[in-house]
């Protein structure tokens, strides 16, 4: 039987869009709809959505204006990034490095550069998912030329740790070029991309409270890439096609609420909950937190808003069902590539024990969560796993 309450844990697959992203998007679509590439009134009025989303967003990274282009998500950002660079510098080496965990939308352009002849090298992880640095420093050569890994991991929430590795990459060879997939981070911690050496970086806005189909690429000023989408030649050439204006304003809105209003409180809460959270999971029998979890769970080692746990003798789908029909809806891995079963890349990197592969969830807190909808999580679960293990779902 479903319960009234409603408790969403699946914030890391999509958030929640703001009331006033909402509004803001809706203003936009109804009134001043214009073309932003016209010269009248309309295209003008359009065009100062686009320019305020830039101002914003360029200040929470302290990076310049024409450093950020509007895209259609993450997954749109990824490709850009990673074949747009590979491509444009394919004459100065034919090594591309990405780590082992990253996502679907991040592996996808590295075996389509495989096709097109590029070496394709994978960096190993540590068993809390980070990068391997040692391994990572011996995988560098004279033929690299573009460097890719993940600020924060979507299914365990190991950080990585992005300035040792850009630095690392730029002390070797500073034509390297470093694409960070920030689609876990950005909205969670603050950004200063030339800080960590990093050229290119990707957001997407669904994950921050903004409009699904919003996100942007940061090109360090410079950097050599090559367009993947052409046509009437928008946002400095680099991806041509009428701006979703709706979308940016909504990402723009998105952004600014988060960052300009008791960030740093924001996300020390989220740290509360997901401390307090580990506490009680640690508590039922036969469940194991996967990634970074040290007794204070360490702010440079984690992000602030994913727990991967694992349950023992319980398949993760069985799970996730039983906890939807008490309205608590959690994910069995990332929804991005849910339409592929199969066992998760990022468990089997971290070399997580054969019998939890298949029996691992993700809960993923927004600033919404609060401590009594992890306590009923808690207490369904106290109920639910006995159940589940006695009918041996194996």
């Amino acid at each position: 039987m479903v319960t009234s309450v409603e408790v969403y844990l699946d914030n890391a697959a999509t958030t929640k869009a703001a009331k006033e992203v909402v509004e803001m998007v809706s203003k936009v679509m109804f009134e001043d709809y214009g073309n932003p590439s016209s010269k009248h009134t309309k295209g003008v009025e359009a065009e100062k959505y686009i320019k305020q989303a830039l101002g914003t967003i360029s200040k929470t990274l302290k990076c310049h204006e024409k450093e950020i282009i509007f895209t259609s998500g993450g997954t749109e950002s990824n490709n850009m990034a990673i074949i747009g660079a590979a491509m444009a510098n394919k004459r100065s080496g034919n090594q591309v490095l990405v780590s082992s965990v990253e996502h679907s939308s991040v592996k996808a352009p590295f075996r389509y550069l495989e096709k097109q002849g590029f070496q394709v090298d994978y960096i190993p992880v540590l068993k809390n998912g980070m990068i391997d640095l040692e391994s990572f420093k011996n995988m560098l050569t004279d033929d690299t030329i573009l460097v890719s890994v993940m600020m924060v991991n979507n299914e365990i929430g190991t950080m990585e740790p992005i300035q040792e590795i850009g630095n690392i990459i730029k002390k070797f060879n500073k034509n390297i070029l470093f694409h960070v997939d920030a689609i876990q981070a950005y909205g969670k911690m603050k950004i200063v991309p030339k800080k960590y050496n990093i050229d290119l970086m990707s957001v997407s806005g669904h994950k921050l409270h903004g409009p699904k189909g919003s996100g942007f690429l940061y090109i360090k000023e410079k950097t050599k890439i090559n367009p993947i989408i052409t046509g009437g030649g928008q946002q400095n050439k680099m991806r041509s096609g009428t701006e979703n204006v709706p979308g940016i304003a909504g990402l723009g809105k998105a952004v600014e609420l988060i960052y300009t209003s008791d960030f740093d409180k924001k996300i020390q809460y989220l740290y509360d909950l997901r401390a307090y959270f580990i506490e009680k999971l640690m508590m039922l029998d036969d469940v194991y937190i996967n990634g970074v979890c040290d007794s204070d769970c360490k702010k440079m080692q984690t992000a602030a808003h994913v727990v991967s746990a694992s349950f023992k003798g319980i398949k993760a789908e069985v799970l996730l069902h039983a906890l939807e029909e008490k309205n608590i809806y959690v994910s069995s891995g990332s929804a991005c590539s849910s339409n592929n079963p199969g066992v998760s890349s990022t468990l089997m990197a971290i070399a997580l024990d054969k019998e939890l592969l298949d029996s691992t969830l993700r809960f993923s807190f927004c600033f919404d969560t609060t401590k009594e909808q992890l306590d009923y999580t808690i207490q369904a679960l106290k109920e639910l796993l006995p159940t589940l293990r006695k009918y041996k779902n194996y």
